[in-house]
């Protein structure tokens, strides 16, 4: 394959059908095979002034000179997207954008932060010294994923811009919808309700960009009412090659770029080596946005320099591509050349341009030598001033009580169980529903759904806005939220009770997403990026939905703080639970979130430290939840956001417990001085005569109702005793060493419904052995191994269900293995 660059300038890929962007268009582009030229010299030279082109090109060859034998995934070939980032943020911040939330991938990462968010030079070069430790707690990240925030002046329109480049796993891509929601909270939290003050950009590969479908997912949110960010900008780093794959293996479409059609965005493809053509279309991709507040690309066909990273050999697959780019003198050379023939500069000129930038880059060098730590927290992109103290710590590690007064409790439950405005007729199902609801508050008793709505429309008098997202949550898949009323008479008119809770109440977002979890997921969790203060949701159709965004739960969601000091309390709903429904319908993979849990099965932690379940928290990557009851699951919602920190908080929901007649809590459990409960002990008749108790029983979720079930009808209440293990992950060591201290005489055994090399048996096992210091054995009653997490024959299914419940209260079953 031989390197190719569009024979003009630059060409228009426009298959707008807006009548009026279509004649702004018109007015603006006279014609597609050129560009108006600049209207002055200061003009022509700027694309390599203040440190624009020149500072792109003497920094890769500053890192090269340095560091040859370092990745850095330099951006040679392409040096050009520094001045073209800039022309895009100096047109924006004309325009009135004062903050701009960048997303891009590894290629030209260092090159951006140092010559675009200006991030300090020293900084940048000292990641390159292996003897540095970190100076902060977790894995940290290799410098080119790292992120950035940074509020500088635009010298250009001498106005406050506020950049933030957000950190991204190597994963290309997957990036895309964690900027756009990043970009939508920002929004939000300013008013800015046309995206005139907040805007996006997307920086992209070529091959990424027509390979990966996350970016077929963002585009598509991009006009959705809850998600759009009224227009991104994306640059697409067009070098012809992804890794060591041409074009023609990579894509069935002739542009890379081709994916953008679908929102019929404008695609302006333009020649790298030409600055100045790239600048003009940087000043009308930022016009467009500013003008339409549409998504916009632009495609800078260039090419890469070196193979795919600085080590890498690009002649053994590309021959005669590299021949040809070999010849190529850089774009600052050509451009400068080009310059100085023409007297728009002169040679002095040139040389003192980049002998400055070079002694800028050596005496950031000689300060590098003088640090001694490396601190990822400067490289923080989304900071919550106020919220921490100011060396980054929790102001307390202590959590109020979670309860409400009744009268809160009251008012809220009144609220959910009728429809507050006039002259608004509803279904008649739904009447009857909202009828329970009002009885049950009468009888101080809440439903799954009562309890969830108890715990927002508290938060939500408290100024936390709440923001619930996933498919069909508006009314819940299995139809028991209803937080929006549609008008049985009137098209499109709607009603959200919650949001008639209080005069000053902040407000409550709940919206059905776009058939999309890995868009989705990633866009909710930018969203929480961006403040401390708001409780974000996301809910799987089903719980094993959430394997198509495992990009993001694995990448970002489970070592996010690990990796980039950055704390996220989003939560994840996830329907759970083994009722008939086949393969697809009932796990939710409890034990790859359980997996993935940073805690050691095999130490036992300082039972008797201060505020030990804090701490724990505190220390812990996620939080794993599995309630059993409405009460707990109300609690575990309003400590997200009472703890003096954020963790991500992973909750296994339930489906039959929704309506399950027993599946009940009083408000007695969520007044005053009540609290999540880690723990449920038993409190029947074994709890009396615990010294009686042949068997101890530990379960989560469900279960507990099958297992309470099948122990009445064996009459063996004073037998056998139950305990619910409500919180999994950190694991609560100090309430277990107590449930098994006090039966001293009962075996120990673990019941899931699950199959055993799945669900929660794995993680479980090890840390109630080691909380016994492994006297006694924890046998296991459940389901035998198997590779699908369900059957999909309903006689199979209850025979699965009998067995287990028989093993669990056989007191003869284990007798054999001891």
């Amino acid at each position: 394959m031989l390197i190719w660059t569009p024979p003009c300038p630059l060409i228009l890929s426009h298959p707008q059908t807006n009548l009026g962007s279509t004649a702004w268009t018109n007015l603006t582009w006279t014609r597609s095979s050129t560009c108006p030229p600049p209207r002055s010299s200061v003009d022509r030279s700027r694309p390599f002034r203040c440190g624009r082109s020149s500072g792109a090109w003497r920094f890769e060859e500053f890192l090269q000179r340095k560091w040859s034998s370092e990745k850095r995934f330099g951006l040679e070939g392409c040096e050009v997207l520094i001045p073209a980032l800039k022309t895009i943020i100096d047109k924006s911040s004309e325009n009135g954008v004062d903050y701009v939330i960048m997303g891009m991938p590894h290629r030209g990462r260092l090159n951006v932060l140092a010559n675009v968010i200006r991030k300090e030079l020293e900084q940048i070069f000292c990641q390159f010294d292996s003897k540095l430790e970190a100076a902060d707690e977790g894995s940290g990240d290799v410098k080119y994923h790292l992120g950035m925030y940074h509020r500088r002046i635009n010298r250009v329109t001498d106005r406050n811009i506020t950049l933030s480049l957000v950190a991204n796993p190597s994963h290309l891509e997957a990036a895309d919808p964690v900027v756009m929601g990043k970009t939508k909270a920002e929004q939000f939290y300013c008013g800015d309700t046309e995206g005139k003050k907040v805007m996006s950009i997307l920086l992209h590969g070529d091959a990424a960009f027509a390979g990966q479908g996350i970016v077929y997912e963002t585009f598509h949110l991009s006009d959705l009412p809850s998600y759009t960010t009224h227009g991104t900008v994306h640059v697409v780093v067009n070098n012809q090659i992804g890794f060591t794959t041409d074009p023609r293996m990579a894509r069935s479409s002739p542009y890379p770029t081709d994916v953008a059609r679908v929102v019929n965005a404008p695609i302006f493809h333009v020649n790298a080596d030409d600055p100045e053509a790239v600048m003009y279309v940087c000043k009308v991709a930022a016009e467009w946005r500013s003008t339409f507040h549409k998504d916009v690309v632009v495609d800078l066909v260039c090419y890469r320099r070196n193979g795919h990273n600085e080590m890498d050999e690009p002649m053994f697959t590309q021959p005669l591509m590299y021949k040809q780019i070999r010849k190529q003198k850089p774009v600052l050379q050509k451009y400068a050349e080009v310059l100085v023939s023409q007297g728009v500069v002169n040679q002095p000129e040139y040389e003192e341009e980049i002998s400055k930038y070079d002694k800028i880059c050596e005496e950031a060098f000689t300060r590098s030598k003088d640090e001694k730590i490396l601190h990822i927290k400067h490289w923080l992109d989304s900071p919550w001033p106020g919220f921490f103290t100011l060396d980054g710590q929790p102001r307390s590690m202590t959590c109020p009580s979670t309860g409400l007064t009744e009268d809160i409790l009251t008012h809220i439950g009144n609220v959910a169980s009728s429809v507050p405005v006039e002259n608004f007729t509803i279904h008649g199902g739904l009447s009857r529903i909202l009828k329970t609801r009002g009885e049950l508050v009468k009888n101080r008793t809440v439903d799954w759904a009562l309890a969830e709505y108890m715990a927002f429309g508290s938060l939500l008098k408290e100024g936390i806005h709440i923001r619930l997202s996933g498919q069909d949550v508006e009314r819940g898949t299995f139809s028991h939220r209803h937080h929006v009323l549609h008008d049985q008479n009137v098209d499109k008119r709607t009603c959200i009770p919650m949001n008639h809770l209080w005069p000053n109440q902040a407000p409550y977002t709940v919206c059905n997403s776009s058939l999309s979890e890995y868009g989705v997921l990633g866009f909710e969790l930018g969203f929480a990026m961006a403040s401390p203060n708001a409780l974000v949701l996301w809910e799987a159709q089903f719980g094993d939905f959430h394997n198509t965004a495992q990009c993001i739960i694995d990448q970002f969601i489970c070592p996010g703080q690990a990796k980039w000091v950055r704390q996220n309390g989003i939560v994840l709903l996830l329907p759970h639970g083994m009722e008939g429904m086949g393969p697809e319908h009932s796990s939710a993979r409890p034990e790859r979130f359980l997996q993935m849990c940073n805690d050691d099965p095999d130490v036992l932690p300082d039972l008797k430290e201060a505020n030990f379940d804090i701490n724990q928290l505190y220390d812990c990557n996620w939080v794993v939840v599995n309630c059993s009851t409405p009460g707990n699951f109300f609690h575990v919602l309003r400590r997200q956001i009472l703890l003096p920190f954020r963790k991500p908080l992973i909750i296994f929901t339930p489906k039959s417990l929704l309506r399950h007649p027993e599946a009940r809590s009083s408000f007695d459990e969520m007044l005053p001085g009540t609290h999540f409960q880690r723990v449920i002990p038993e409190d029947g008749p074994a709890a009396q005569n615990p010294e009686n108790v042949k068997r101890l029983l530990f379960c989560t979720g469900k279960v507990y109702y099958d297992l309470t079930r099948e122990r009445k009808a064996r009459d063996m209440a004073e037998q056998v005793a139950i305990t619910r293990i409500e919180q999994l992950s950190p694991f609560p060591f100090d309430l277990l060493l107590q449930e098994v201290q006090k039966y001293p005489s009962a075996e120990l055994a673990w019941c899931q419904e699950e199959h055993k090399n799945q669900g929660y048996y794995d993680y479980v096992k090890p840390r109630l052995r080691t909380t016994i210091n492994r006297a006694k054995p924890v046998w296991y009653a459940g389901r035998d191994p198997a590779a699908a997490p369900a059957t999909g024959n309903k006689k199979t299914h209850l025979t699965e269900l009998q067995r287990l419940l028989d093993t669990a209260f056989d007191l003869d079953a284990f007798k054999k293995f001891s």
